[in-house]
């Protein structure tokens, strides 16, 4: 294998210092020209490649981020996206690590990320993560560090999240407003805000319309498929069922359609359903999903360019914590729309009756 070709081996070649031949690299003043433009022939001819690392640790910057998530999901892969847009334009490259929704994972892929020497982090934590103390320690390195989507009030760092409160009212009030009178709400882990502030949502919608809040139409759980189908189990063993589910996430959504189709319930006629991500899966099911969509792609774009501000200006104590809150955008598709489903059943009764 040939040798890459060293700075020390264009010095030699031409007669000059290899002091010399970094000044004209770097486009210092005191190089002539005519010097300039002949090391970098000899330079190209030889296809001298830079050492980045050296010149990263050198400069104490590697141009690269770290990208810390509970997953890849469609949601979270299109955050990164976001992300990856906008860092490839600035010149920087993604070290994306997901913790598989596990605490031990994420403090794992902290250090990873630490010994890679990335300048900064954007972090969404684990369905597990209860103590934070993994990633103050990059906050006690003065590190540059941006929260997003599951922003959490233990950190203080800059953050971009969806109105996850107003979320859970949008989906609740439109289940209100088809028509429903019993809804319940499939609710994540309490201890992270997001799930908080999709109940609170939830319970602010019931009660901006009058709506008798019943713990019992609460249920809580971890966020899966088998989540929702037990979460299905649960409430159809009511002594009076629910009409809606208002489900915190839409792979807990999609568990509550398989359950309540086996048990042959029928969707949206005796329960409407609707989720929260707007994850790919929602409109190639039947029913089709309804959803409340997080800006995802922005909200990459958004703590990326947050970040970038934090490297820039240097300011690394977190003495201000800005946020940056996206709007959410509802998606109503078939497994909430009570009022179609009649409207379509209607339209089939009497086409059929005009056929005979």
């Amino acid at each position: 294998m040939e040798r890459a070709a060293t700075i020390k081996d264009i010095a030699r070649k031409l007669n000059v210092s290899i002091s010399t031949v970094s000044r004209a690299m770097r486009g210092a003043p005191d190089v002539s020209a005519d010097t300039k433009r002949t090391v970098m022939a000899l330079a190209d001819e030889l296809n001298y490649q830079p050492n980045l690392l050296a010149l990263s640790l050198k400069r104490k910057q590697t141009h690269t981020i770290g990208v810390l998530v509970p997953n890849l999901d469609y949601v979270l892969s299109t955050m990164v996206k976001g992300i990856d847009e906008v860092a490839l334009e600035a010149g920087y490259t993604v070290m994306v690590c997901q913790s598989n929704e596990s605490f031990g994972r994420e403090i794992v892929n902290t250090k990873r990320l630490l010994d890679s020497l990335v300048d900064g982090f954007i972090v969404s934590v684990s369905s597990e993560t209860k103590v934070f103390d993994h990633l103050k320690k990059i906050q006690d390195k003065k590190m540059p560090m941006v929260v997003f989507d599951r922003v959490t009030p233990f950190l203080k760092a800059p953050g971009v999240r969806i109105d996850n409160e107003g979320g859970g009212f949008q989906g609740t009030e439109h289940l209100i407003q088809q028509g429903y009178k019993r809804i319940a709400h499939l609710a994540g882990p309490q201890w992270v805000q997001t799930f908080q502030n999709r109940l609170r949502g939830y319970n602010d919608a019931l009660k901006a319309y009058n709506y008798k809040t019943d713990d019992s139409l609460i249920y809580t759980g971890d966020i899966s498929i088998e989540k929702g189908k037990k979460a299905a189990d649960y409430f159809l063993e009511l002594a009076e069922p629910p009409d809606a589910v208002f489900a915190v996430e839409d792979f807990s959504a999609l568990g509550l359609i398989k359950q309540f189709k086996e048990k042959d319930i029928k969707i949206p006629d005796n329960v409407g359903i609707i989720g929260f991500a707007n994850e790919d899966f929602g409109e190639h099911i039947s029913p089709t999903l309804s959803s409340i969509d997080q800006q995802t792609v922005q909200m990459g774009r958004e703590a990326f360019s947050m970040l970038m501000d934090l490297i820039k200006s240097g300011e690394k104590q977190y003495d201000v914590t800005p946020k940056v809150v996206l709007d959410p955008i509802p998606f109503y598709r078939e497994s909430s729309m009570k009022e179609y489903s009649k409207k379509r059943e209607k339209l089939t009764v009497d086409t059929t009756g005009t056929n005979s």
